[in-house]
């Protein structure tokens, strides 16, 4: 399979030819029109203000307020195919056919597996089109074409079809409604069975010679002709028969009973070549069945989907990418991209599924996925930029993450991919500038200490300079000298080079964290890390007698707040345990239902008790009950 075939949409094209429109003076704005678009302009996620405008745009009928707020609605939400008719239509009723028609097109574009819209825009072809014109058949049935192509093996097409069948009936193409009708018979329709039996309605009703080929009505004609040859051979032995006596291709035969007989002949072998058709058809059918009845809401909406909804699309999408055609596969994405267009999780599976064929298919959906649905969803970004790095198109990758950090600002994960990014291209300097750019624009002192680890790891590691990764975090902890990280870094940091070189270094590092502002329990287990330190590395005996009176001393200091906390916890169970005593009385119906406990738990029983909810307490209550009463007995 070729990579087009993948594609089941063009990417957009940029319209560069201008339409011929009436001129007309563009008359002044309403003031509510500017009030209403610069509510959307400023959260276009707020998709019932954009309902307000466009509704508000269509009954003022100005022009130049419908083509500007439209025009920038679908930029955001180009599944929504009604709103494409109803600019078409407002196009239409100014009598822009030229530009109706194009509109109609950008939405097909765009969501070109929508039935109701290619119906829409058939009926529009068929009722701005001179029937006199003789290339006027020609366009409309290129247009059917076109519609059936793009959207004919969904599911849930009949109507398009049904739409081209009639349409060529009524041209008097019989031959073209059969050929539309082996078409239909082997796609899995939700109206499958009902096109089989208009098909031998079609097949009764008309005459072989009018609703098949020339081509296949000759060879059919031959095929039932050689079969009758050999029965008869069969019935009378030794006969011969001459090449010359076998029918001439189309004409009619003269004996009206033989021809009456071969017209009917004819159209059972017809009906039975299709009927293998159908029934494969209709395995395939009963195995989607369950499938597309659990499809509640097939169209494009912002409100989420149920669950259930959910589950349902991707047990279906796994069970076609197992089971059915790539091409089948392609056309149930794009089904579920529209009902499902604000999960990212489809799209990822979409570009994951496509990335075996077409990494071109692959860029499209990220891209659509990106820049139109989601603009504001991290994870798929990074996957796109990573592709897009992968493929060696770094600049593209780089592009994608500068315009995510600015639509989403502040995100740690966009930031730091952006740093890789440069890292592992060689461009250290940037690497850098972009670190320090982060710490000077963070929001508080925890994300700008943040920053400054990651920096100064790469001062040490990709740089190799000690001295600069030690200078980041020494600047930092005069910013903020309560973050343990910092000090655990600087200390790391120390730890990393020749320890017995480094003594003076490290002890000082760690006198800079106990000397600080942190909880007295992050400066304890500083210092009790100083110790261990002095016993494995230590020179000088005095300095770890001098870290354990230290480490003793804080020792000291913190058992006052620890018995302040165990104190509370105390208090604070009792009162709860006793809270639910209420409650507890209720449900046993007893006022001596604590009565029922063994004696002596103490506060252990009532630390364990206190936080469980009623229902667990009964629960425990009941069979304490029921153990002493089994003792009684």
């Amino acid at each position: 399979m070729t990579e087009d075939s993948m594609e089941l949409e063009e990417p957009p094209k940029e319209i560069t030819e201008e339409l011929t429109v009436p001129t007309e003076p563009e008359p002044e704005l309403p003031s509510e029109f500017e009030k209403l678009f610069k509510g959307c302009e400023e959260n276009p996620e707020d998709f019932n203000g954009w309902v307000y405008l466009l509704q508000y745009v269509e009954q003022e009928n100005a022009l130049p307020a419908v083509r500007k707020s439209f025009d920038i609605f679908f930029l955001r939400y180009p599944y929504c195919y009604g709103y494409w008719k109803k600019y078409a239509d407002i196009e239409k009723k100014h009598e822009n056919i030229q530009v109706a028609e194009e509109v109609y097109r950008r939405g097909l574009q765009a969501i070109p597996l929508s039935v109701d819209l290619w119906l829409h825009y058939l009926t529009f072809i068929k009722e701005n089109s001179d029937l006199s014109d003789p290339e006027t058949e020609g366009r409309i049935r290129a247009a059917y074409e076109h519609a059936v192509l793009a959207a004919g093996t969904d599911f849930r097409s009949d109507r398009l079809w049904e739409s081209f069948i009639n349409w060529e009936t009524e041209q008097g193409k019989l031959a073209n409604v059969s050929a539309i009708y082996d078409r239909i018979l082997g796609i899995p329709t939700q109206l499958y069975s009902q096109h089989f039996q208009r098909f031998k309605e079609h097949v009764q009703n008309n005459n072989p010679k009018h609703f098949l080929s020339e081509e296949e009505f000759v060879q059919l004609r031959l095929e039932l002709s050689k079969a009758s040859l050999l029965a008869m051979i069969s019935e009378e032995e030794g006969t011969t028969v001459d090449q010359e006596e076998l029918p001439p291709g189309t004409e009619d035969l003269t004996d009206p009973a033989k021809r009456v007989t071969e017209i009917e002949n004819m159209r059972h072998k017809v009906i039975e070549v299709r009927q293998e058709v159908f029934n494969h058809n209709e395995h395939e059918v009963s195995k989607r069945w369950t499938f597309e009845e659990g499809i509640k809401r097939p169209y494009f909406h912002v409100k989420a989907l149920e669950k259930t909804q959910l589950n349902n699309w991707k047990e279906y999408l796994d069970f076609e990418i197992e089971n059915g055609t790539p091409e089948r596969v392609v056309v149930l994405f794009e089904r579920c991209l529209i009902a499902c267009a604000l999960y990212e999780e489809f799209w990822i599976k979409y570009a994951k599924y496509l990335e075996g064929y077409s990494t071109d298919g692959v860029r499209h959906v990220y891209k659509k996925a990106c820049t139109i649905h989601l603009p504001k969803k991290p994870a798929i970004h990074l996957l796109w930029a990573a592709f897009e790095e992968q493929q060696g198109n770094v600049e593209e990758a780089r592009g994608i993450l500068k315009s995510l950090e600015a639509a989403v600002p502040g995100l740690a994960m966009v930031r730091l991919r952006r740093v890789s990014l440069e890292r592992r291209h060689g461009n250290l300097e940037e690497t850098e500038a972009l670190l320090r750019e982060a710490m000077e624009s963070a929001k508080n002192a925890t994300e700008t200490s943040f920053y400054a680890v990651k920096l100064a790891r790469q001062m040490m590691k990709v740089q190799r300079s000690l001295s600069k990764a030690r200078k980041v975090l020494l600047d930092a902890i005069e910013k903020d000298q309560t973050s343990p990280k910092l000090y655990l870094n600087l200390l790391e940091l120390e730890y990393s080079g020749d320890v017995m070189q480094n003594e003076a270094e490290i002890l000082a590092c760690f006198d800079r964290a106990l000397n600080s502002q942190m909880p007295l329990e992050s400066r304890l287990l500083f210092c009790q890390r100083k110790v261990e330190f002095l016993e494995d590395f230590g020179s000088d005996i005095n300095v770890l007698v001098a870290a354990y009176e230290e480490h003793q001393k804080l020792q000291k200091e913190s058992e006052p707040a620890k018995r302040k906390a165990e104190n509370g916890y105390d208090r604070l169970g009792v009162k709860l345990f006793f809270e639910k005593r209420t409650a507890l009385k209720s449900f046993f119906k007893k006022e001596d239902v604590f009565g029922v406990l063994p004696t002596g738990y103490g506060k252990s029983l009532i630390h364990q008790l206190a936080p469980l909810p009623s229902s667990l307490l009964c629960l425990v209550v009941a069979l304490s009950y029921c153990v002493q009463r089994a003792f009684e007995r």
